[in-house]
């Protein structure tokens, strides 16, 4: 039976939720708590489209099925640490919420805020009420399909906003809505009012109506959108507002408002994304939107992965992050410190990898500490936690004690960038703290208990160990204690909340297997398996509790019996072909067609008292191993074979089981919470195929002097049967060595079997189909064209008649 409520902490934020298995969307028969841990995992993203923007939600508490409301007003009950921003209406005042960290996004989803709508306009940080602060840095044009106009219709429109956008120095990036139509966004140059932004839109949107009077109408009558497309410029205005990219939408099913590569627009079969669609698209290609809002200087953005230094966080993840005090304190052109807004001092070489010392294969798992020597007036030392995005800072006149029956004062300070965990030189004479600063120690932490007045951690450094406590006695004054060590081991805050390690995507067929071990990539759900005295839990990668979700694997703590563990691994549905099918994971409460849940465990955590994050994942592998036997043949849980020899053995084992792919762990990887790293590899599975080349496209941009994209076909009796665009995967080399041999090969019409679409058509060069190519990709649309192809080079062994 569901449990009511749940309290979880997400980045220091504690939030209740409720009614977790309330089925919210139920043609797929997605609940609550899948939401929440979609809000949760695309925070990274979603976040800087929503920063100073205020959210008005449209809330479905009982499932789309019902009737939905839209909600601006922030209740009274809401979280004291949400931003608030107060706005004059004509009738009353209203306070509407923004959204600055991943606990804000969470806690909207727990009011089954389905959908969140933002104006294109921002307020400044320090305004409250004052509408002409308002300044909007984007336009949007909501492209709305009348009735008989499908999708495919609506993005062949989106093209030709482009087309105008492009003409004056706009760049655009399209959305498909969730809905029935696409969003195209325009970043500004320089901010303008709302009353100016929506002119703009107005006049593009007037002009195309104007050029394309069968297909397009800038007239919000409906009588008059039957067969067209209806581009809304008035989402542009002050009152208005749109739904922000990466919302979910409260309709039939959990689609989402999905940033789109442009060269998506030209397949005919385009739809709107589903929300588990988005989040793999995020973890392969990033936010696509990157480039539309860029972060203010004085706004709150996401911290994001950085460079493999030790002063990389542990968990990139969005948090409040003020580092207002310690920029006051200091003048940016007069002090070599850091100011928290780079990635970190640690160098790339040119093969990605960091030159720092600390390299990321070497770095222990957890966040870190630093102690610095500061010889300012007075010599002193400075301690500091990594902790929400910053260093939690504390300087102690006489260091860290030694001895446990000492006391040592340690006065508060301002919170410090990350950065400044590398900071070693001179501070001018002068400036704030002006002196030599050198660092004593650093290395990692483990937390036991962190409150306002009281905070004990586990220290391991290289000079520096032992479990210490920090004791507020009153204002800025606390007192430093080293404690004596407990008989058991202090099991880490992180595994309370445990996140998993990801890995990086990278080629995987040239590693060795002596130093590398292989397992099949599974297309499921990541899950932590957490069974601690005799209480099981599963929890997402963003901490959401599935227990009650997947109860029907609830027979592995019978098989755990005594042990306390927590385990990694993968909830997957198997297809009557015996493979791992997500559409039926997704599906599940829906579907017909047969598939049997299973949990497939690959990493082990933590054992009866003994944490193994840093053990070697040799080591974990042999303990986990241990632990398979538990499991009788009928359990859904299962420990999976590793796969024998190499990296591209293990590769090849995959494709002919039809697998999604292989993950390559380095042997001697510890176990990095939260963190994407290079000692865990994961190559996903694509197709070869040899294709001929028919006709090319212009490039944009950078390409725009050479071929932006080569239309290619597969030879058949009566002609050339276009199966698409290839815009990828070109070294400059190569696209120079196409250029020079397509050229002389121009023709004026087209080789393709059937017309393509007139976009493409429009500004295509025909080429005789002489020249084979070889072309990866990931699989077929319904349309029979490639999707994701990148380019691998001529086949010069090969004419169009030997394919």
């Amino acid at each position: 039976m569901a449990r009511p409520t749940q309290s979880i902490e997400v980045d220091g934020r504690r939030i209740t939720l409720s009614h977790l298995d309330k089925v919210l969307y139920p043609v797929t028969g997605t609940v609550k708590a899948e939401v929440i841990d979609y809000y949760a995992q695309i925070a990274d993203v979603m976040l800087p489209h929503l920063a100073d923007r205020i959210i008005t939600r449209k809330r479905w508490p009982d499932g789309v099925d019902a009737t939905p409301f839209f909600e601006k007003n922030l209740p009274s009950s809401a979280p004291g640490w949400i931003r608030r921003c107060r706005i004059r209406h004509s009738d009353r005042d209203v306070t509407y919420p923004i959204a600055t960290a991943r606990a804000d996004l969470v806690w909207l989803a727990q009011q089954a805020a389905l959908e969140l709508h933002v104006p294109q306009w921002r307020v400044p940080p320090d305004t409250d009420s004052d509408p002409f602060a308002r300044a909007s840095d984007r336009v949007v044009l909501d492209l709305d399909p009348g009735p008989d106009v499908d999708l495919a219709a609506c993005a062949k429109v989106a093209i030709e906003v482009r087309e105008l956008l492009d003409s004056v120095a706009l760049r655009s990036f399209p959305v498909t809505s969730g809905s029935k139509g696409i969003h195209v966004y325009a970043a500004l140059h320089t901010a303008v009012s709302p009353e100016a932004a929506r002119a703009v839109a107005r006049q593009i949107a007037t002009s195309l109506a104007a050029l394309h009077p069968d297909t397009i109408t800038a007239t919000m009558a409906r009588d008059v959108r039957a067969g067209k497309v209806f581009i809304d410029w008035s989402q542009n205005s002050g009152s208005k507002t749109t739904l922000s990219p990466y919302s979910l939408r409260g309709r039939e099913q959990p689609w989402v408002a999905a940033p789109r590569h442009w060269e998506e627009l030209d397949d005919k079969d385009i739809r709107q994304l589903l929300f588990h669609e988005v989040l793999e698209r995020v973890a392969e290609s990033g936010d696509l939107l990157a480039d539309l809002d860029a972060p203010r200087s004085d706004e709150v953005t996401p911290t994001a992965p950085r460079a493999s230094t030790p002063a990389a966080p542990s968990t990139p993840v969005p948090e409040l992050i003020d580092l207002s005090d310690y920029r006051a304190k200091r003048h940016r052109n007069r002090t070599p410190e850091p100011f928290g807004d780079s990635s970190g001092p640690a160098e790339a070489s040119e093969d990605g990898d960091s030159e720092d010392a600390h390299s990321e294969a070497g770095r222990t798992p957890g966040p870190i500490f630093v102690i610095q020597e500061h010889h300012a007036r007075r010599l002193h030392y400075d301690f500091r936690l990594e902790r929400g995005g910053v260093l939690v800072s504390w300087a102690v006149p006489k260091n860290l004690p030694t001895d446990t029956d000492q006391n040592r004062l340690a006065v508060h300070t301002e919170d410090h960038p990350l950065d400044y965990a590398d900071f070693e030189g001179t501070i001018p004479h002068g400036e704030y703290g002006g002196g030599e600063v050198t660092i004593y120690d650093r290395g990692t932490y483990e937390t036991e208990k962190w409150r306002d007045n009281e905070v004990i951690v586990r220290l391991h450094g290289d000079k520096v160990t032992g479990r210490y406590a920090l004791i507020n006695t009153g204002g800025k004054n606390w007192l430093a204690h080293l404690m004596s060590d407990e008989a058991s081991p202090i099991m880490p805050e992180s595994l309370r909340d445990p996140r998993p390690m990801l890995a990086t995507e990278e080629p995987i067929d040239g590693l060795s297997g002596d130093v590398w071990a292989f397992e099949g990539k599974w297309d499921g759900y990541r899950l932590i398996v957490r069974y601690i005295d005799g209480e099981l839990t599963f929890t997402t990668r963003a901490g959401i509790d599935m227990t009650d979700e997947f109860s029907s694997l609830a027979s592995i703590a019978d098989d755990l019996g005594l042990l306390d563990v927590v385990l990694d691994g993968e909830v997957v549905a198997v297809d009557s072909t015996g493979r791992t099918n997500f559409s039926l994971l997704s599906a599940r409460h829906t579907t017909d067609e047969p598939f049997t849940l299973r949990l497939y465990l690959f990493d082990v955590l933590y054992l009866n008292g003994t944490t193994l994050l840093r053990k070697p994942w040799s080591d974990r592998r042999a303990v986990l191993e241990g632990i398979a036997p538990l499991f009788p043949a009928d359990s859904p849980v299962s420990v999976p074979a590793l796969l024998d020899g190499d990296g591209a053995a293990a590769l090849d084992h995959s494709r002919d089981r039809g697998w999604e792919g292989v993950v390559a762990k380095k042997r001697d990887s510890t176990y990095q919470q939260g963190r994407r790293t290079h000692t865990w590899r994961k190559h996903k599975n694509w197709n070869d195929i040899e294709v001929v080349v028919g006709g090319w496209r212009p490039g944009k941009g950078n390409r725009a002097t050479t071929i932006g994209s080569l239309l290619v076909g597969l030879p058949e009796h009566t002609g050339l049967r276009y199966v698409g665009r290839v815009g990828t995967g070109f070294t400059e080399a190569q696209l120079d060595e196409l250029a020079a041999e397509l050229r002389p090969l121009h023709r004026t019409r087209s080789p393709f079997l059937d017309p393509l679409d007139r976009p493409i058509e429009r500004d295509a060069v025909w080429v005789l189909p002489k020249i084979v190519g070889s072309v990866r990709f990931m699989d077929w649309t319904t349309s029979g064209h490639l999707r994701h192809p990148s380019w691998r080079g001529i086949r010069r062994d090969k004419l169009p008649g030997d394919l």
